[in-house]
């Protein structure tokens, strides 16, 4: 950021001094030339034509460097067919000549620089006029040395340099305070992260400017996302270890004893822990997909999807589904197919031979309701039948998981998942709600 505004306040100093010199010196060069245009006008205004066809001034001019040799203010009037014996020059010429050039034939003001005499430049104004009386075109000239408009323009030049100067090393100097004060904010943020990673803190505790508070809040929301993250993994991998000790401890027991039935109790055994594993990887799937802010699934394809596969497991139920097509919920695909797989396949397994899906658009969410005929389920039950591995028939085949995977899912993206009694069908509603995609 220093270097980059370095480069630009010099290249905007550069531009802006180089246009100021311009207009400046040619603002003094044309005052220098409006001081040599009045002398001109001076000598012709009292120039004559003497008897003898010469030139000559009624009245002497008024400065009196034009008495000097060598003073640097000059003048010459020559004709341009006479002797140069005629031509009139001023006293500070003294045996120099000024040039006598003829690239131009008009009577207008020509201006132009000379490099005539060796010890001097000059500045010099000519015109040709017409005297009366006379038929000889004469030219007027007025020549001064530039030594004095040069001077002028070196001290113009100097005092710029110094001043732009200034000014750049004081922009430069306030750029870089601007850069170092205003990013120190980022350098207190960084001590803080890295206060946090050394564990000394646990949060971003210091308040900073409004500019950066935002990011600030968002790396705090994302510290208590990753230790809540942190504490469900804990917290699974706990359940996890307890749900297997037993299974384990049983079959540990009965090897130990030379069980004769050891080798289905190894069997049933196992099945539980595959329940428990299965449990418990749905949820860690669900957890790490929660993450992404892109999360998105179409209901209606999801539900066609799912209708296929149910139909065909279970050939004699008929499955409806109704409501709105283009519902969207906040959640992955797997995730959606995993849950509304698990309550229309309990629905068709323990239902009568038909059930009825229903989806609703609510302003926050999206409902998806899942009825089915079958005997249901009474409401002192309801609640405990999402417990891991609870099951009301044991007679069918299944683990017992289905509902509790359904709700720990549903939470995990902030959703719910309710069972009521169905008023149309008379078996058992399963109400899902899930956070609408924006």
């Amino acid at each position: 950021m220093i270097v980059v505004a370095t480069v630009w306040i010099a290249v905007l100093l550069s531009g802006g001094g180089f246009a100021l010199d311009r207009v400046l010196a040619s603002a003094i060069t044309r005052n220098f030339d409006a001081q040599l245009e009045y002398v001109l006008t001076a000598l012709i205004a009292s120039a004559e034509i003497g008897p003898d066809g010469e030139v000559f001034l009624n009245r002497a001019p008024a400065d009196q460097r034009f008495l000097e040799p060598y003073s640097g203010l000059y003048f010459q009037i020559s004709g341009e067919t006479s002797d140069p014996e005629s031509w009139f020059p001023s006293r500070s010429l003294w045996d120099r000549r000024l040039e006598v050039g003829r690239a131009h034939n008009d009577f207008q003001i020509h201006t132009y620089d000379s490099e005539q005499f060796t010890t001097e430049t000059l500045r010099v104004l000519e015109r040709d006029v017409q005297l009366p009386g006379s038929p000889v075109r004469w030219r007027f000239q007025v020549a001064q040395s530039r030594d004095g408009l040069d001077e002028q323009i070196g001290v113009l030049r100097r005092t710029m340099v110094r001043s732009f100067g200034v000014l750049g090393l004081g922009l430069i100097v306030l750029a870089a305070l601007q850069a170092f004060y205003g990013l120190w904010p980022l350098r207190r943020m960084r001590k803080a992260i890295a206060a946090i990673r050394s564990g000394d803190k646990s949060r971003i505790e210091e308040r900073f400017p409004q500019e950066i508070a935002p990011m600030t809040e968002e790396l705090n929301d994302l510290l208590a996302h990753n230790e809540v993250q942190a504490e469900e993994a804990r917290r699974h991998a706990g359940n996890l270890a307890h749900a297997l000790k037993t299974p384990l401890t049983v079959v540990t027991n009965a090897a130990t004893a030379h069980s004769p039935d050891l080798a289905e109790t190894v069997i049933r055994e196992a099945k539980t822990m595959r329940r428990q594993v299965d449990h418990h990887l749905a949820r860690a799937r669900a957890i790490g997909r929660r993450s992404s802010a892109q999360a998105r699934a179409e209901v209606w394809p999801s539900l066609e999807a799912v209708q296929r596969a149910v139909d065909r497991l279970y050939e004699g139920v008929t499955i409806d589904l109704v409501g709105d097509k283009a519902a969207i919920v906040r959640v992955e695909r797997q995730d959606l197919d995993e849950m509304l797989g698990n309550l229309i396949e309990n629905a068709a397994k323990y239902g009568g031979g038909r059930v009825f899906v229903t989806v609703k658009t609510a302003p926050e969410c999206v409902e998806i309701e899942v009825e089915n005929d079958g005997p249901g389920i009474p409401a002192a039950e309801r609640e405990s039948i999402f417990d891991r591995g609870a099951r009301l028939d044991v007679e069918k085949p299944g683990t017992g998981l289905g509902l509790a995977i359904v709700r720990d899912v549903a939470t995990i993206y902030g959703g719910s998942i309710a069972l009521e009694e169905s008023e149309d069908l008379g078996g058992l509603l399963a109400r899902l709600k899930l956070p609408l995609s924006g």
